[in-house]
């Protein structure tokens, strides 16, 4: 009953109007603009794939599932989505946005020729400011959470790439094992 609570809030949280989708892809961009390292490495960055929503939720066995947008050069080139399982202790609902950053032409491709993978020992920044708040693809938690302006960071990238989380509401515990996997149309 719980896990079933908990699965459709996060659906509800994730159907936004399609007039309020153009806004929130622009909100979700101007947010990491403005914090920290995100900031500083997106103004340089080839590309990017930003991600407005993604919803997570887990009972034991435990998914998220988010569409985001790539752009190369600051243009918009195609769609995203983002699929993660994890399995572990955990417990809660969370939904949080997400931006990957692509250093370099190579790394852009990587991510746009089919079907990419970030392993369990892929890492995100949590870029709000939390008590014992942790992001990454391999688990993500939010416990207590600050404002968005009280974000501080240090970001670099790994394999020409580098991902950046900001928790936007839930709950979630968790101490967990999984990847997340991306599939990409182009526009």
């Amino acid at each position: 009953m719980l896990k079933r609570l908990i699965l459709t809030l996060t659906i509800l949280l994730m159907l936004p109007t399609s007039a309020a989708l153009a806004d929130e892809y622009t909100a979700t961009l101007n947010l990491f603009k403005n914090a920290g390292e995100s900031s500083n490495l997106l103004h340089s960055a080839h590309g990017y794939a930003v991600f407005p929503k993604i919803g997570k939720a887990g009972v034991g066995i435990g998914g998220a599932h988010g569409k985001g947008r790539v752009y190369e050069k600051g243009k918009y080139i195609g769609d995203t989505s983002m699929t993660q399982l994890t399995v572990g202790l955990q417990l809660g609902g969370q939904v949080y946005s997400e931006l990957i950053l692509f250093q370099d032409e190579r790394s852009l491709k990587e991510f746009t020729n089919g079907n990419f993978e970030f392993g369990a020992d892929a890492n995100a920044i949590a870029i709000t400011a939390a008590a014992g708040a942790q992001a990454g693809t391999a688990g993500t938690s939010a416990n207590v959470s600050g404002g968005k302006k009280d974000a501080k960071t240090t970001g670099a990238y790994r394999k020409g790439m580098a991902v950046f989380t900001v928790a936007k509401g839930g709950l979630m515990y968790e101490a967990s094992v999984g990847g997340q996997k991306f599939s990409y149309k182009p526009r």
